[in-house]
């Protein structure tokens, strides 16, 4: 992620904190490349090796959903309303926003984000 964006800094001292016990939540940024992030994911997961009870996402179309601060207070409501112990957040962009099998076929690349086609999610780098 670049050095000039902003992640919600009470979420990003929260998650700094480390492993305090559940309910976790996880926070999840997604974009159609790896510099902008358009959506944000927010999991509340109850216990160890559980389903997140709650999800919600964010979206935006104009800039990078990391620097709007009244979605960022969302966010931290969101967490607070349910009661999390413990915030893990990922520090880039993991993936096309676009959902396989939704928003286009199973199997197929996303054909709004062709960033993503053949690479990995985690490090950015081509898949060969």
């Amino acid at each position: 992620m670049a050095a000039d964006v902003p992640i919600y800094p009470a979420l990003k001292k929260r998650s700094g904190r480390g492993f305090r016990g559940y309910p976790a939540a996880t926070i999840a940024f997604y974009g159609p490349d790896n510099v902008r992030a358009s959506k944000v994911a927010v999991g509340i997961v109850p216990a160890e090796g559980a389903e997140p009870r709650e999800m919600r996402r964010w979206t935006t179309t104009l800039g990078d959903i990391r620097r709007d601060p009244v979605i960022g207070d969302e966010i931290i409501d969101f967490i607070r309303r349910n009661g999390a112990e413990t915030v893990v957040m990922s520090d880039g962009i993991l993936g096309c926003p676009h959902e396989e099998g939704i928003d286009y076929p199973d199997g197929q690349p996303c054909p709004q984000c062709p960033f993503w086609e053949h690479r990995d999610r985690f490090t950015h780098d081509p898949i060969t």
